[in-house]
């Protein structure tokens, strides 16, 4: 018998406008795609888009990490490459100031990027030893950072193996300070943070599993939950407390973490996903080769 999945899968890549139609599994009065809602391809031009960062504005930055820039995506839908040489650049997070934290693997680093494009080297070591190459970031209400540091052989580095434990750091507001915030994971990757609540979300892809933590008043997290049997390349969270993961496609769960709706995408894998536009009700995906945009009833957490 022909899997259905497989075919509508097949179907889909054949196409540059998607129509995203719930499955019967799902709940459509808890669907967080508007009524009829269509993935729209913006551009594959690229070799591998990742990192997605909203700005104030509604502006989205991304990654095309072999190319080794960051593009910008405004929100009347016009496209430019905004720096290049990037550091190649992964995870992207802008910080209360307006600065872009970057993930800049390309020798370890963690960057500062200001509004005009230059930037200065946060953090590149911990106790003595490169990290293993940050990964994804996520700023907190306080204006702390936390990052994944899992291990990613590239063939732009020399050495072959990682130098530290798979962790997610904490780097101090001040910049100045960098501890273990969390470890006991096989390939942390995606991490994103509910500052009114108090929450962080970390995606172990190699255990296949995203944790869930309480942000305690000093920074350091607690009460280590297992959210969902799912792991995540990136992550998002809406205003209504959806986490948004990624891989084949994007899987929503509710805040209980249930999963309320799947949204296909017509590549072999999609990386990182965040909020955009003026209202922050536009999902920007970056998936392979490509990004794509889909219209949601919700808008993005703030």
């Amino acid at each position: 018998m022909v899997d259905a999945r497989l075919l509508l899968l097949s179907v889909l890549a054949t196409c540059s406008i998607v129509q995203v139609r719930c499955s019967l599994a799902q709940d459509a009065s808890q669907t967080v795609t508007t009524d009829g809602a269509e993935l729209k391809l913006v551009s594959a031009e690229y070799k591998f888009t990742e990192g997605p960062a909203v700005d104030v504005a509604g502006n989205v930055f991304f990654t095309d990490q072999p190319n080794d820039r960051i593009m910008r995506w405004s929100t009347d839908g016009k496209l430019e490459t905004w720096l290049q040489p990037s550091g190649r650049s992964n995870g992207l997070f802008f910080d209360r100031e307006g600065a872009l934290i970057a993930c800049a693997d390309n020798k370890n680093e963690l960057w500062k990027i200001k509004a005009d494009k230059t930037h200065e080297v946060l953090a590149s070591e911990f106790e003595g030893k490169l990290f293993n190459g940050p990964n994804d970031v996520w700023v907190a209400g306080d204006g702390s950072l936390y990052f994944t540091d899992p291990f990613y052989k590239r063939p732009y580095w020399e050495r072959t193996e990682d130098k530290q434990t798979p962790r997610v750091y904490r780097m101090s507001s001040d910049y100045k300070r960098v501890s273990v915030a969390a470890d006991d994971f096989r390939q942390p990757n995606g991490i994103v943070g509910d500052a009114g609540r108090k929450l962080l979300y970390v995606a172990d892809i190699g255990a296949g599993k995203t944790f869930r933590f309480k942000i305690a008043d000093d920074g350091t997290l607690t009460d280590r939950q297992l959210f969902c049997e799912m792991g995540s390349d990136g992550m998002t969270l809406d205003s209504q407390g959806n986490l948004y993961l990624t891989g084949k496609g994007v899987t929503v769960f509710d805040s209980s973490g249930k999963q309320i709706q799947s949204i296909a995408v017509p590549e072999n894998w999609t990386a990182n996903v965040c909020f955009g536009g003026a209202e922050r009700k536009t999902l920007f995906i970056t998936a392979s080769d490509s990004v794509y945009t889909i219209e949601m009833k919700v808008a993005g957490l703030k």
